[in-house]
């Protein structure tokens, strides 16, 4: 089983910067791939980023394309979420989520453990 835990969250301005991590306990995290969503208030979840397990392969939501970077680094157990030119619209409870193999997906439903999340909010 894998624990997650998120960190970096805050309130920002429109047009500044964030760097979310996500740090997973347990030795096996290179085997697994892993995403960040994101879910506003009452709406539903959706993908934001994904990554393969070693990283050599990386996915985006349209919308963060160009402005977040997702990475990891196995060796110390993290997932991070690069968010720069933040929006207003970013603004929403991330989640980061571990996937039992080590290709990535874009589907929510396709990942088995999850973070408690962290607030990212962006003000105009």
């Amino acid at each position: 089983q894998v624990q997650l835990v998120e960190s970096g969250g805050g309130l920002v301005q429109a047009g500044g910067s964030l760097r979310l991590s996500c740090t997973a306990s347990g030795r096996t995290f290179g085997n697994y791939a892993m995403g960040w969503f994101s879910q506003a208030p009452g709406k539903e979840r959706k993908f934001v980023a994904a990554i393969s397990w070693g990283g050599g392969s990386t996915y985006y939501a349209d919308s963060v394309k160009g402005r977040f970077t997702i990475s990891r680094d196995n060796a110390k157990n993290t997932l991070y979420l690069q968010m720069n030119s933040l929006k207003p619209e970013d603004t929403a409870v991330y989640y980061c989520a571990a996937r039992r193999s080590l290709y990535a997906t874009v589907t929510g439903d396709n990942y088995d453990y999850w973070g408690q999340g962290t607030q990212v909010t962006v003000s105009s």
